[in-house]
């Protein structure tokens, strides 16, 4: 299980006081003005930074963080991603995870056939929709409704799938 979400990536500066745009990658965007702060990855290394305040914009979500005042100071951060850690996380409702802990998990079916390895997950807007993948590499998109994701088990690695009718075919 990851230790750190992302909840967001900075995609370039915001003015020249040190404020950035960040493209979040939470299902909740507002959730940002509950952060009191997040953990910039660098890649080889992470910082922490505070939140100074949050401003919104189009589907942007405008950060300024305490200290950095300048947009020389912020230019070098574009592309890298905002993590926090899991006891920041938003509270989930019963049978709901989040994406980082459902990919990697072996789909299996009720019948007992491995289908592959859970790969993605698309946000569709009506369902999400897992995306598994087959030992030959070929691609099963099954919908996440409760008539097809019968149980997640994250301790033991495993997803079950009631396959509807149609589902694999071509």
């Amino acid at each position: 299980m990851e230790q750190y979400l992302r909840v967001g990536v900075i995609s370039s500066t915001h003015g020249v006081r040190g404020e950035v745009k960040v493209y979040p990658t939470t299902d909740d965007p507002a959730r940002f003005k509950k952060l009191k702060k997040v953990i910039l990855d660098m890649g080889r290394e992470q910082r922490e930074l505070a939140i100074e305040s949050v401003k919104f914009f189009k589907n942007m979500v405008i950060l300024k963080f305490k200290g950095i005042d300048n947009i020389n100071d912020v230019e070098m951060y574009r592309g890298m991603d905002l993590l926090i850690t899991r006891d920041q996380a938003v509270r989930l409702a019963p049978n709901e995870n989040f994406i980082v802990d459902l990919i990697g998990l072996k789909a299996v079916t009720d019948d007992g056939k491995e289908l592959g390895v859970l790969k993605d997950v698309m946000l569709t807007g009506a369902n999400d929709v897992y995306v598994i993948e087959t030992g030959e590499k070929k691609e099963i998109l099954i919908p996440a409704i409760p008539d097809c994701v019968l149980d997640v088990n994250l301790e033991e690695g495993t997803i079950l799938i009631h396959l509807l009718d149609g589902l694999l075919d071509l």
